[in-house]
């Protein structure tokens, strides 16, 4: 379907309040813009740049993780796409990927390095760019199972969309052959439920790879298979007239696609140049439309006028074309191909300041070394992307030998180590220690079943999690026993933190904690006490919590070996925040 005045006009989409508009009103808006933005003039753009910066704030304000990610992405798109933002992209590029390794959101995360590799591109980095597509597609390998909470279709559609973005940056280095893997994939992502516009971007996309491909193959003197690309080229782009006409990229109505989209004029003009493609190259590149297009456009353009005995006209057309990339170092390939057009036309007999027939040799030779090291390229990419994989997957393990697997908090192993490093930190002094104990939860194992006792630990642990600081460790101890551990917190202050945490799990509804309470048993580390002193300390605290009632906190200051005794013996504390906590 066409794009409505508010998909064109950011000043109208801005007229609703977007505080009332849905969280999937908010993507599909987020989607239209991106593809708008791909094709605006620069003050539109700027425009979309600040309506997309609207729609993020507001998803920051909702807070929901995957949607704020996507919005993240589409901000640094904006802004990749914009001449003169790139730079701008970089700060939400690193909000994304720690985004999205909190939250543990694995597509677009890989997404976020692809978007690094294509503002490295654009910096003229592009060994570092390689690297962050490497990283990328580690993160894709592992990521072949999709999340039923995202849903199938979404899923497919981030994982065609992140892909995309990788073969973008492969697509400008070269890297033909790996391009051509990893398009294939975003294709076969979304077979199933892909859209008019879904596929009217993927072969557009592809089209193009096939052009730069073919261009690049004729530098080398490959003509048999440069002209195979521009062929199948040419027919994808008559495949393309339909998935267009529905798509959301803007366009003229009751236009062909073929005369308003770069590369699909360019297509049949480089598989069988002639006088007929002039008129409809001319008008699309003089319109400059569609972005990085136009030097594909030029080139197309060049040789139908050089066919058509205008070589003059053709040489005024690259050499324009020429200048305007000039300073853009984000088309390395097409760079040259614009190079390599020039000194062919002037070549020719015809022409006096044409190149010796030793240099063109020479420049044939360079050529083909360039070529071969595209192999070399290609291995360094499938060397890091193992690297990356295997360093994710030693990473894995070792989360896995410090981390419960019920509850997802660190486990004893890594409680010990942390204790240990806390207690020899001045910095975290002084550190609260607490025991945590669930009050009633034998009664949910044997009344309910096992498994429901597990759902309550899980409800509880994240609850006690999201109650603290996140400096505080939230370990689990053993069975329904949880381990606090609060640096640098006085007495009074982790009293009232663990007030908060017994408070919120009073608070759940019935049917997720089935009734379970805290009791809470807390402690100041001293000096020079060893780990183990200290959490029989807290221990002794939780069984006087129990005493009480459960559903509180209380505190010890005293080693005994029996609780009840030490507990008898003590004098009142001095801070009033160490006194037991009334049952609530």
């Amino acid at each position: 379907m066409a794009l409505t005045e508010e998909a064109t006009d950011p000043v109208a989409a801005r007229r609703p309040a977007l505080i009332e508009m849905s969280d999937a009103w908010l993507v599909g808006r987020a989607r239209e813009l991106s593809a708008a933005v791909q094709r605006a003039e620069y003050t539109q753009q700027l425009e979309i740049v600040a309506s997309l910066d609207e729609l993020l704030d507001e998803t920051q304000r909702r807070g929901e993780p995957l949607l704020v990610a996507q919005l993240l992405r589409a901000s640094a798109l904006a802004r990749l796409i914009t001449k003169g933002l790139a730079a701008e992209a970089e700060p939400r590029l690193d909000e994304m990927l720690a985004h999205t390794r909190r939250h543990g959101i694995a597509l677009l995360r890989a997404d976020a390095h692809a978007l690094r590799g294509r503002r490295l591109v654009i910096a003229a980095q592009e060994d570092a760019a390689l690297t962050e597509i490497a990283r990328a597609l580690a993160i894709l390998d592992d990521s072949t199972i999709p999340d039923r909470q995202v849903g199938v279709r979404n899923w497919n559609r981030l994982l065609s969309s992140t892909l995309i973005d990788c073969w973008l940056v492969l697509n400008q280095l070269g890297v033909y052959e790996a391009a051509e893997e990893v398009i294939g994939r975003a294709a076969a992502a979304i077979r199933e439920s892909a859209s008019p516009h879904d596929i009217a971007l993927q072969l557009m996309n592809r089209i193009k790879m096939l052009l730069g491909w073919g261009l690049r193959l004729e530098r080398i003197e490959e003509y048999d298979e440069s002209a195979e690309k521009f062929r199948t080229a040419a027919s994808m782009g008559a495949a393309a007239e339909g998935p267009f006409a529905e798509s959301l990229f803007p366009r003229k109505a009751n236009v062909p696609a073929i005369d308003q989209v770069g590369v699909l004029a360019a297509a049949p003009a480089l598989h069988e140049p002639g006088a007929e493609h002039i008129a409809r190259l001319e008008n699309i590149y003089t319109e400059r439309a569609f972005g990085h297009d136009r030097e594909i456009v030029a080139i197309a353009l060049a040789r139908c006028l050089d066919r058509d005995g205008r070589r003059d006209e053709a040489l005024e057309v690259l050499r324009d074309a020429r200048q305007s990339i000039q300073d853009d170092t984000s088309q390395p390939s097409m760079r040259l191909n614009i190079a390599r057009e020039l000194a062919r036309l002037d070549t020719s007999p015809d022409y006096a300041s044409g190149a010796s027939q030793s240099l063109i040799d020479y420049a044939t030779r360079l050529e083909s070394e360039m070529w071969s090291l595209r192999e070399s390229q290609i291995a360094t990419l499938n060397a890091r992307r193992e690297h990356e994989r295997l360093s994710a997957e030693h990473g894995a393990i070792t989360q896995q030998a410090l981390q419960d697997p019920l509850t997802g908090l660190p486990n004893r192993r890594a409680l010990d180590e942390k204790l240990r490093q806390l207690a020899s930190s001045a910095d975290a002094q002084p550190l609260a220690v607490a025991l945590v104990d669930l009050d009633g939860f034998k009664g949910v194992n044997d009344k309910q079943s096992h498994a429901e006792g597990d759902n309550v630990l899980r409800v509880v642990a994240s609850t006690l999690r999201d109650a603290l600081r996140g400096d505080d460790l939230v370990a689990r101890y053993g069975g329904d026993e949880f381990i606090v551990l609060l640096p640098g917190t006085p007495a009074s202050a982790a009293k009232m933190a663990l007030g908060r945490a017994v408070k919120s799990v009073a608070g759940l509804p019935h049917h997720l904690s089935h009734g379970v309470t805290l009791s809470i048993g807390l402690v100041s580390l001293r000096p020079q006490e060893r780990g183990e002193q200290v959490l029989a300390r807290a221990d002794a605290a939780m069984y006087q919590a129990k005493r009480g009632g459960g559903n509180q906190v209380a505190s010890a200051n005293s080693m005994a070996a029996d609780p009840a005794a030490a507990w008898a013996s003590e004098a009142p504390p001095t801070d009033p925040a160490w006194d037991a906590e009334e049952h609530s």
